[in-house]
C-alpha cells in the first residue's frame, strides 16, 4: 500500500527518484501514465493486470467504452527503476502534466501520483473542495476509523 507525500526535482533529462518506500512494493517493472487533473499515475504490475483484465470486458461495441480505453491506454508505458532509484518520464508526460523541476510524489492506497508541485498546491488547496465536508459525506457512505 502505497501512502505518504515526498518532494523530489525531476533533472533536465526528464529523471525523477522515486522514494525508497515505494521502491520494494513497485516491483521490478510497473506502468507510468496520464492520470487526472494533469498528475501521472504510476500502477504496479499486479494491479495494472487487474484493472486491464476489467477492461477487457467493456465492449467494443459503446463509444464511450472505446474512447476511454484509447485514451486511458495511450497514456501508459511500461517503465522500470535505474539503479539510482529513479524513472524516466517521457517527454510527451512531462509536457501533459506540465512537470518542469519540483514535483510531489504520493501514494495512493494502490497506485502513485507524480505532480508538479504547483499544480499539487493549487489542487490540494481547492477553496471549492472543503475537506472537512468531504469527510463527513465518507463517514456519511461507512467510512469510518
Amino acid at each position: 500500500m502505497f501512502t505518504g507525500e515526498f518532494f523530489h526535482n525531476i533533472d533536465k533529462k526528464g529523471r525523477l527518484i522515486i522514494p525508497a518506500k515505494f521502491r520494494y512494493d513497485l516491483g521490478e517493472k510497473f506502468y507510468l501514465g496520464k492520470g487526472f487533473d494533469k498528475s501521472l499515475l504510476i500502477y504496479p504490475e499486479n494491479t495494472w493486470k487487474e484493472f486491464t483484465a476489467k477492461l477487457k470486458k467493456l465492449s467494443i461495441l459503446s463509444t464511450e467504452h472505446r474512447y476511454f480505453s484509447r485514451r486511458f491506454l495511450s497514456g501508459f508505458n511500461e517503465c522500470s527503476i535505474d539503479k539510482q532509484g529513479r524513472i524516466l518520464i517521457p517527454p510527451n508526460l512531462r509536457e501533459y502534466s506540465e512537470m518542469n523541476e519540483e514535483t510531489v510524489i504520493i501514494g495512493v492506497l494502490d497506485r502513485i501520483e507524480i505532480w508538479n508541485k504547483k499544480n499539487w498546491d493549487i489542487y490540494s488547496n481547492a477553496e471549492d473542495m472543503d475537506f472537512n465536508e468531504i469527510a463527513e459525506k465518507m463517514n456519511d457512505l461507512g467510512l469510518d476509523l
